[in-house]
């Protein structure tokens, strides 16, 4: 009894211990509490695949009826900034050279005529490959533009009836309904990272580690220690993220939250475990952020969270499957949108919890490694 008492009086003492040394030092607050807070506001806004306010070169060649009716939709489209008229088909390139247009748009002399005639006006689409992505959304809303005048030009007997398009989960798709909890998750994960990662190096850059290899302290004990605050800070930080996404953001919160607490304290374990191991190897501060954006940067893009899975290629998509952050996004997402089932959320965090016990368990025997 009195071993066991005398080992949670250790456990309290270095948990007070870390949580002060954490808050009292300048960088440590820096890097912990002020990027999370002023990424999540900003990328909020900034990280989006939406395309909008771009430039529309257009050489109009044709004064009819409906190229008239094209450029006066061209006009009206809301994610065009500004269409430039050109007069020469040299203008156009030289504007996409030049990377002041996203697309240029040619309409031929005979366009109206061709339509009048009953054909199907023609025009040329020339997109900047260099902003390919972009690009590829824009000749979707120019597709669509087309459309809707290829609609006004067929009778309304005759005009199929349209489809009719629900998009399920996001009906109005508000792309920050879909960012925000990505990025809790990304932010949670470098916030966690950081702070564990920190903790041995801080103890080496100090000259304090040397006092912690002479006390009796065990190393379950220094793994324990070293892992509450940072699962501690990382809920916390993780929570406040979660509730601006509801409150600050007003995206709907469908699911589960006991379930999605659950699946964030296993997230935050498993990074633990990770930072651990990167404090281990780092002989200071500088090289255990090094190490934590080394390993965090290429987590977030193998994650999905802005490219899927299933587009990479097999070895990665293997890859990804060890990656906490993978599976947390599809949790975290489907807690805010779709009501996941409990069943769907278990069948993602059990990898979590996997993942949990053996980058705590490699932590524990390299950081024994090098106690000795």
């Amino acid at each position: 009894m009195s071993n066991a008492i005398l080992s949670f009086t250790r456990l309290r003492a270095q948990f007070v211990k870390e949580v002060l040394s954490i808050l009292r030092d300048p960088r440590s607050r820096m890097v912990v509490f002020v990027p999370p807070i002023l990424q999540l506001l900003v990328f909020a806004f900034a990280a989006t695949l939406e395309v909008r306010n771009v430039d529309i070169a257009v050489y109009n060649q044709d004064a009819g009826r409906w190229s008239l009716e094209l450029m006066q939709r061209l006009d009206s489209a809301r994610f065009i900034s500004h269409v430039r008229r050109v007069d020469s088909q040299r203008q156009l390139h030289d504007l996409i050279d030049r990377g002041e247009v996203i697309a240029a748009l040619a309409i031929p002399a005979d366009f109206s005529r061709t339509i009048a005639a009953g054909g199907g006006g023609r025009a040329q689409v020339l997109v900047d490959g260099r902003r390919s992505n972009s690009g590829q959304i824009t000749v979707a809303y120019l597709s669509t533009i087309a459309a809707e005048v290829g609609a006004a030009v067929v009778p309304d007997a005759q005009a199929p009836k349209p489809v009719v398009v629900r998009h399920w989960f996001n009906p109005n798709l508000v792309y920050r309904w879909f960012i925000v909890p990505g990025l809790t998750g990304i932010l949670a994960l470098f916030s966690a990272l950081l702070i564990t990662s920190l903790s041995i190096a801080r103890e080496r850059e100090l000259g304090t580690f040397d006092q912690l290899l002479v006390s009796p302290t065990s190393t379950p004990e220094i793994i324990i220690s070293k892992s509450l605050p940072a699962l501690a800070i990382g809920t916390l930080l993780g929570l406040f993220m979660i509730g601006a996404g509801v409150f600050v953001f007003g995206i709907p919160f469908t699911g589960s939250f006991a379930l999605l607490l659950a699946s964030l304290v296993l997230f935050i374990l498993s990074v633990v475990g990770i930072g651990l191991m990167i404090s281990a190897v780092s002989a200071t501060q500088q090289q255990a952020i090094l190490g934590a954006f080394a390993i965090g940067v290429p987590a977030v893009l193998m994650s999905g969270f802005a490219t899927p899975v299933e587009n990479m290629p097999t070895v990665l998509q293997w890859l990804a499957q060890a990656i906490p952050l993978t599976h947390f996004l599809v949790i975290v997402e489907g807690s805010f949108l779709k009501a996941m089932p409990a069943a769907d959320i278990l069948a993602n965090a059990w990898p979590l919890a996997l993942i949990a016990l053996a980058t705590l368990t490699l932590a524990t025997l390299l950081v024994r490694s090098r106690l000795q």
